[in-house]
């Protein structure tokens, strides 16, 4: 079924990881558009911030916020259950909100991996399966999973993230053919270097001496280079048109490319080519 252009305005978006970034610039882009907003974050000053710009600027829009941790499981099975009940017009859902955790798989435990998945994947899993009732109920519908950069390929270093990002992205290619004859969209978006706190706010790994924890957060920062506003439209340009798959700046092209044309050996290159960028910006 090929699908008419999505509709924002009258509609209404369920964003998480709404507090910052990526996920905050969503919204303000959303609003533009006319849709009515449901807001998930576990910064609750940073949730409040946002949700009064945009009433303040879109007072004819409904903005609801919940605080929620999506790392607390229970917490995040309760947040989609209410969410079912309380907001049965959602017609799109993105599920953006994501952490990070630095260090090479045998300097994480597997309590640290664990919590990673839970926030990465499980919640994404979570409040897709609550709400997508709502969606199929509303023809038209969309459904956005972010994956990143790391959802294409997988440095050293980035073990636990990598496997939540490719995880994501075998989810969303799934659901994209589940959900094709009932009218819902899917776009599953990999963003690349986007100037966001993820690495600033990144978890290190107990096992990751503290001076290299601290320079890899310094060295990953610098490769964060693309306004959050720039990359929001592009993903809702996506929306938009429909697009199955997003990819959200050079930084994310240029090593899709690479894997395409170099499946089995393309670590060296993606490697000199990062600290290229990163020496470009020291």
């Amino acid at each position: 079924m090929r699908l008419a252009p999505y509709v924002f305005a009258g509609g209404t978006a369920v964003v998480t990881g709404a507090a910052g970034g990526i996920g905050a610039a969503l919204t303000h882009g959303l609003a533009r558009r006319g849709s009515s907003l449901v807001l998930l974050d576990r910064d609750v000053a940073g949730l409040a911030t946002v949700a009064g710009a945009i009433r303040a600027a879109h007072p004819e829009l409904a903005v609801t916020t919940y605080e929620v941790d999506l790392a607390d499981a229970a917490a995040t099975l309760r947040a989609a259950d209410v969410l079912a009940t309380a907001h049965p017009e959602i017609t799109l859902l993105v599920n953006n909100a994501g952490v990070a955790l630095a260090g090479r798989f045998d300097q994480v435990t597997l309590e640290e991996f664990d919590l990673l998945l839970e926030v990465n994947l499980r919640a994404v899993v979570r409040l897709t399966h609550a709400l997508l009732p709502a969606l199929k109920a509303h023809p038209g519908s969309h459904l956005v999973t972010v994956s990143s950069l790391f959802g294409l390929v997988a440095p050293a270093g980035q073990a636990a993230y990598a496997t939540s990002k490719f995880a994501v992205r075998g989810f969303t290619e799934a659901l994209r053919h589940e959900l094709a004859d009932d009218g819902v969209g899917v776009t599953c978006v990999h963003p690349g270097g986007i100037r966001t706190r993820i690495a600033a706010d990144a978890r290190v790994g107990s096992g990751v001496p503290a001076a290299e924890g601290e320079q890899g957060k310094r060295d990953f920062a610098k490769l964060l280079t693309m306004d959050p506003a720039k990359a929001a439209e592009t993903i809702l340009t996506a929306v938009e048109r429909r697009r199955p798959r997003q990819l959200v700046g050079w930084s994310a092209v240029v090593p899709d490319l690479l894997v395409r044309l170099a499946p089995g050996s393309h670590g060296r290159l993606l490697a000199g080519l990062t600290a290229l960028a990163g020496r470009g910006r020291g």
